[in-house]
This record gives C-alpha cells, sequence and structure tokens, in this order.
C-alpha cells in the first residue's frame, strides 16, 4: 500500500497516532504473563512464523495473536460507514491488514500450527478466559497425539 505525502489530520490526531505500539502492547503483556504464570513458556514475536504471532508457544504449535480493534478490522463493515477522515486511506489500510491476516493464518495452518486471534479489549476484559481458550486447544491436541500412539490405524 502506497502512503499518502500528506495527510489530513490535526495535531491532536497525529498526538494519538504517535501513541500507536505495533508490539509489547498492554493486553499482550498481560496475556503472556497470565500464559507465563500458568507455565507455559513462548516467544514474543517471533519472525521465523508468518505474521510474527505475539505470542508464538513453540512446544504446542500455537500462534497468539492480540489485534486492535480498529486496525484489524473488528465489525469492520459497520465500522467502515463510520470513517470520516481520509476515507479511501483507511478502508484500504485496514482491508489489507484483515486479507494479511487471513494469509498469514494459512500459512500458519500449512505449517502445522493453530493461530488464535484475541480482541485486545477481550485479552483486557476476560483475561482468564482467553488463557481457558488457549488451554483448551493444548488439551485437546495433547488428546489426539495420546490417542494416536495408543490407537492402531484403522485400515
Amino acid at each position: 500500500m502506497k502512503h499518502p505525502k500528506a495527510y489530513d489530520s490535526t495535531p491532536q490526531t497525529r498526538a494519538r497516532m504517535s501513541r500507536v505500539r505495533l508490539k509489547g502492547g498492554k493486553a499482550e503483556q498481560i496475556l503472556a504473563k497470565a500464559l507465563w504464570k500458568k507455565g507455559y513458556r513462548y516467544r514474543k514475536n517471533d519472525k521465523r512464523l508468518p505474521g510474527s504471532p505475539d505470542i508464538a508457544i513453540l512446544k504446542h504449535h500455537i500462534a497468539v495473536f492480540v489485534d486492535g480493534e480498529f486496525w484489524h478490522g473488528q465489525n469492520w463493515e459497520s465500522r467502515k460507514s463510520k470513517l470520516q477522515r481520509n476515507r479511501e486511506y483507511w478502508i484500504e489500510k485496514i482491508e489489507e491488514n484483515i486479507a494479511r491476516d487471513r494469509r498469514n493464518d494459512q500459512l500458519l495452518q500449512d505449517m502445522g500450527w493453530t493461530a488464535i486471534h484475541f480482541w485486545e479489549k477481550e485479552v483486557l476484559k476476560r483475561t482468564v478466559d482467553c488463557v481457558a481458550v488457549i488451554e483448551e486447544i493444548i488439551l485437546t491436541a495433547l488428546i489426539d497425539r495420546a490417542e494416536e500412539l495408543v490407537l492402531p490405524p484403522e485400515e
């Protein structure tokens, strides 16, 4: 995506945008600490994986993304109609982000990984539930692996 040379923005908008973080946000840190406390070890922003997941649990091949509601298009169809400033730019930018997320999820799946996406506010409000989702996926994978070891292949 080509960025415009000039933006139609106010000093308040520029100040707000300068505080946007690409990684290490509050929600990501809270989720990572909660997983660490439960004994799950991970890598943060692992560049070896597609999309550089916020949290990569290598042992269980789980890639966790904590997505910002605006940047990754939560309720995109209704939110898109409410955009006022730089409308064309933001529509293109966010739809490109959504498409990139889908591509990266597919690449991860092709590599045998499970991609999980949480919204920032979801992590901030219900961290315990987010950890439970991750634990459920880990448990399901462990049960599947155990069954493969115990049960002979069907003929």
